[in-house]
């Protein structure tokens, strides 16, 4: 990220603790207003083509001692960030937590990480700023890439090129914490095929799968981080290439597609910017189930639960999702990925992913 983004960052937080100060000036009292963020608030943007959030809001406001706090570790949080970004600086959001032991009032530390993760949540709504640019990051992902794909990334220690095949080793390109400070060079990939788990995305890579059909291979490494997501709308977007993602048959990894595909709720300010709403789901699906006859296990009462709380998510109201929830709900079954060595540890990259990408066009 150039020192020009950092400074113009760091004005937009400061700008933000700045409206606290204008607020007490015009005897008000401070508040800050963020989007609700749950499913009933999010609303298809027909223009953006991505899920955002409705006009349903919460209040953080300072009439209440509990209000009070919350806007207190907002104007510290601030602070924070905005050294950090002055020094060319980064933290993870573990780190933040902790660090927050050290400040000098009580009241501003956090009581746990996911209320430190939450403030830098509604920091990004409200500053328009993302939490990449804050030069915050998650504790290490380990998601990978792997395919015929140059780039160039900017390091600490300078710039790099790396071929995505012939540069590393079977583990693949380690994907950064900001995918924008990456260049892509030259690509000869046909499609991107997102794959949840490790042992598959290993199956396919011992299998020659990303040589033979020209893909680029992205391990989700189950539900995908930010940075897994954003490369991959990168991808999409500037290169041209289709986006598939392959996952378990259950409804949890029917939201990794979702999250891929659709964007979260708790990040809907950011579907612009991370969903790619062109992704199709390739499996396993329902409906593989009973094609290829798989190993199944019984669902559980909570798949049970999810599969049908995914009925009522907008998100999942197509054509095609309903029927499959549908079908599953009828079959009271789930499969794995893994099931498809039932048929062969080839099966999968001669038989299952050529059909699937045929039917779907890809090819």
């Amino acid at each position: 990220m150039s020192a020009d983004n950092d400074q113009q960052a760091r004005e937009q937080l400061i700008d933000l603790a700045a409206q606290f100060y204008d607020q007490f000036e015009l005897g008000e009292i401070p508040h800050m207003s963020v989007p609700t963020r749950t499913k009933n608030n999010i609303e298809y943007d027909e223009d953006k083509d991505v899920w955002v959030y409705g006009d349903r809001e919460s209040t953080r406001s300072a009439n209440s001692v509990r209000g009070a706090r919350k806007l207190l570790k907002a104007v510290y949080t601030i602070e924070f960030l905005a050294d950090q970004l002055e020094e060319d600086r980064s933290s993870t959001l573990r780190e933040l937590y902790y660090l927050s032991e050290s400040w000098d009032n009580e009241e501003a530390q956090f009581s746990d990480q996911d209320e430190s993760n939450g403030l830098i949540e509604d920091l990004e709504i409200v500053s328009g700023v993302t939490r990449e640019d804050f030069h915050m990051r998650p504790e290490e992902s380990g998601a990978t890439l792997m395919g015929p794909l140059h780039l160039r990334e900017q390091t600490r220690r300078g710039e790099r090129e790396i071929h995505c095949q012939k540069d590393v080793g079977e583990g693949g390109y380690q994907i950064p914490n900001n995918p924008d400070t990456i260049d892509f060079l030259d690509c000869d990939a046909d499609f991107i095929l997102a794959v949840e788990t490790g042992g598959m995305r290993d199956r396919l890579v011992e299998n020659g799968f990303d040589d033979e059909y020209n893909a680029l291979l992205v391990h989700l490494k189950g539900q995908p981080a930010r940075a897994t997501r954003r490369i991959t709308k990168r991808l999409h977007d500037e290169l041209d290439l289709p986006v598939t993602v392959f996952t378990d048959g259950d409804p949890w990894s029917y939201r990794i597609y979702g999250s891929v595909a659709y964007g979260s709720i708790k990040s809907a300010h950011l579907s612009e910017y991370l969903a790619t709403p062109e992704a199709q789901f390739i499996g396993i699906q329902p409906a593989d189930i009973v094609e290829y006859d798989l190993p199944t296990d019984p669902l559980s009462d909570s798949d049970i639960n999810a599969l049908e709380s995914e009925l009522e998510d907008p998100r999942f109201q197509t054509d095609y999702w309903e029927e499959q929830i549908e079908l599953q709900l009828d079959l009271g079954k789930k499969s794995e990925q893994q099931a498809l060595a039932s048929h062969g540890l080839d099966f999968v990259t001669e038989t299952y992913l050529p059909e699937r990408l045929t039917e779907m066009g890809v090819f």
